[in-house]
């Protein structure tokens, strides 16, 4: 996952920008660390899942890349490089067996030794859970029973000694190497899992007694939906843990309290776990040329869009549907298309997206610009603003106004959330007389009941794993997917899909490409736009920022006397 030349030009394009500011006079601070190495920020809603054998949330992914860890991460720039394997895996001649060697140093946080025994036990456990990213399994052999509830482990999962393993895959794959970096390929502790209750409960990940990981930090101390700490692992087998020697997270629903209490020198900064200022203040922060030099803005593999209902009726198209959506299936086309040109994304971007600091308009598909499988600016026709034709195809399919006759938005809570759905209200009203409600709900609630299909209309989004189409498809967009909410159906995209993983991306593109158009023809997203991530913190805290997926590691980040 070599994404360093794309994620340049993406930076260019969206115009990031990378701050270190003085304070006080504008000199420059000491490098002379300061005594408290306390790093501290709030979040807006409490941790969705803090096992990693369930979590799909990006904040939770953020904070806990810190904790946990694999065989392999993605470092600063977004390379692939081997963790706790000792390079990468070596692959048979068809191509369907990797064979993973590990480091005899590695410990858990507790000091046990980390063995090939933990990472088979903590794949298949993922594997069984079914989580939203369950599905990185899904190549390996025998996934299918086990996810189905017929076996308790995968069968493509052989020990070859304590410190080697190796996985098998039912077909080529060749995106797969890459999903075992990802966060559901995390190393558990079996021994404290076990000794903690069934094997595949998760009440242990959020005791910090027993959240044991191999990460650089481990969890302190947990009030739920109030705060939690973190302090580096003593000794970790990594080596340095850098100059942090707290991280202090406390969940502040109100956003304005948050800066308030920054502005005081209570928090270090805002801005990691996918948090995000008010429209107003980032404003008000990117136009005063003081300020401004607190506040950095750097690109986001994020896409934010109109998720669509596709439900036809009971399981039609999907085993999740339980109700007749109107904007499924080829009845609801006309519906889809009215809704989404109905929409002004200029109007919507200097309103909602603080006047371009937080997100820009998404013309050219799915795909967030700048990654592979973006179709182009311009390129999807349902992303323009044409009031006449959407008020036209909406009179062709809702004549009477009874298909949208206490139609409810929802999305999960924080002020970019709601800012977007109050711009799309008051665009739809004035634009096709629909009358919509915004509802909010907290992530947890929202991401499990987004997964059932339940919401007619809704907000989805979706921050790229790695930059690869794959990454899209699989988790969105085929029959299924974990993390689609919209109950999307199509042989022929499967078809592809199954096609296209199996080849290298250099022959697979263009089929990639080709699926993405297939959602832009159908409008099966209402796109509206690509991220952009902010991050506000003192002149005195250095190492603030990320790349276009993930926060800085912690190790990264130092504070300076001030």
């Amino acid at each position: 996952m070599t994404r360093l030349s794309v994620f340049r030009s993406l930076a260019v394009a969206l115009g990031a920008s990378s701050v270190v500011a003085a304070c006080g006079g504008g000199n420059a601070p000491s490098e002379q660390l300061a005594a408290d190495q306390t790093l501290s920020f709030p979040m807006v809603n409490e941790f969705a899942d803090l096992d990693p054998g369930h979590m799909s949330a990006a904040q939770d992914i953020d904070i806990f890349r810190n904790v946990y860890s694999g065989l392999y991460r993605f470092d600063d720039s977004l390379t692939e490089v081997p963790d706790i394997a000792t390079g990468p895996p070596k692959i048979s001649d068809d191509q369907k067996t990797y064979t993973f060697t590990m480091r005899k140093d590695v410990k858990f946080s507790n000091g046990d030794p980390v063995k090939a025994d933990d990472f088979l036990f903590s794949w298949n456990r993922a594997a069984r859970m079914q989580g939203d990213y369950a599905s990185v399994f899904a190549p390996v052999a025998g996934y299918d029973d086990v996810s189905n509830g017929k076996a308790h482990d995968m069968t493509g999962l052989k020990k070859i000694d304590d410190y080697s393993f190796s996985a098998t895959l039912t077909d080529v794959a060749a995106y797969w190497y890459t999903e075992v970096a990802l966060w559901t390929a995390w190393v558990v502790d079996q021994k404290v899992i076990k000794a903690a209750g069934k094997e595949d409960d998760q009440n242990w990940a959020s005791d910090p007694a027993t959240a044991v990981g191999t990460g650089m930090f481990k969890m302190t101390a947990r009030t739920p939906k109030t705060s939690t700490d973190f302090a580096p692992v003593a000794n970790w087998w990594g080596g340095s843990t850098g100059a942090i020697t707290k991280v202090h997270i406390e969940i502040i629903a109100d956003q304005k309290a948050q800066l308030t209490k920054y502005e005081s020198g209570g928090y270090s900064l805002i801005g990691n776990a996918n948090q995000n200022l008010t429209p107003e203040d980032v404003i008000r922060y990117n136009s005063d040329p003081q300020l401004k030099k607190q506040l950095n803005l750097q690109p986001a593999a994020r896409t934010t869009w109109i998720g669509f209902n596709m439900c036809e009726g009971t399981g039609k198209p999907s085993k999740n549907c339980t109700f007749a959506s109107p904007f499924g299936g080829e009845a609801g086309k006309l519906g889809r298309e009215a809704f989404s040109l109905a929409v002004d994304r200029d109007q919507l971007v200097d309103i909602a997206c603080s006047k371009g600091t937080a997100c820009i308009k998404a013309t050219g598909g799915v795909i967030t610009k700048g990654l592979k499988g973006y179709l182009g600016d311009n390129t999807d026709p349902w992303a323009v603003f044409d009031k006449a034709k959407a008020q036209q195809l909406y009179k062709q399919w809702d004549p009477d106004g009874s298909k949208v006759k206490n139609l409810v938005y929802t999305h999960n809570t924080s002020a970019f959330n709601k800012a977007v759905c109050e711009n799309l209200a008051s665009q739809w009203k004035a634009n096709l007389n629909v009358t919509m409600q915004c509802t909010a709900q907290d992530t947890a609630s929202f991401f499990h009941a987004r997964t059932k299909c339940t919401f007619p209309i809704f907000r989805h989004s979706w921050g790229a794993d790695y930059d690869h189409p794959q990454d899209w498809f699989d988790f969105l967009f085929v029959t299924d997917a974990g993390s689609g909410g919209a109950c999307y159906s199509n042989p022929q995209l499967d078809q592809m899909e199954k096609s296209a993983n199996s080849k290298p991306l250099t022959q697979s593109l263009d089929t990639y490409k080709a699926m993405n158009k297939i959602l832009v023809d159908n409008t099966v997203t209402g796109n509206l736009v690509y991220g952009i991530q902010q991050y506000l913190s003192h002149d005195y805290v250095k190492g603030v920022g990320g790349n276009p997926l993930y926060d800085n590691y912690w190790v990264d980040v130092k504070i300076l006397q001030h």
